[in-house]
């Protein structure tokens, strides 16, 4: 099935192994929540166990070689207007969500040091926020 919209989760490539698990872990998060239909319903194995509803599309994850071209997706996403969530680097040294938020809200936008993002909406402005981007490896 083909979506006309796209997740997508872009992690600097420069991080070490668990900051990238990290980041994008949180900010596939940050996007369940962007609209209600991103999330598919819950599952049930045969033993009627319940689990919790994922995604209902796939997610990309893309590298960025440095900030310069998490800055540059960040901007395209923004003026496409895509949902986007960041991670920035000063919140590997927080501990919750509060001083997370704190820690973004002091930086002007411009001067973000982005260690990670994500992107929703449709499928080709998420494509263009990306584009110059390779899928991570």
């Amino acid at each position: 099935m083909r979506f006309d919209t796209k997740i997508a989760v872009v992690v600097r490539d420069d991080l070490a192994a668990w900051q990238k698990l990290n980041v994008t872990a949180f900010l596939a998060s940050g996007l369940a929540h962007a609209t209600e239909e991103m999330v598919g319903k819950p599952y049930e194995d045969a033993s009627g166990t319940a689990y919790l509803p994922l995604f209902r599309e796939p997610v990309l994850v893309f590298a960025a070689a440095d900030g310069a071209a998490l800055a540059r997706a960040r901007t395209r996403a923004l003026d496409r207007g895509l949902a986007v969530a960041v991670y920035t680097e000063e919140m590997f040294a927080t501990g919750n969500d509060e001083d997370n938020r704190a820690a973004v809200r002091a930086v002007a936008a411009d001067g973000l040091r982005l260690a990670g993002l994500a992107a929703y909406g449709p499928r080709t402005a998420v494509d263009k926020a990306t584009k110059g981007l390779a899928l991570h490896g």
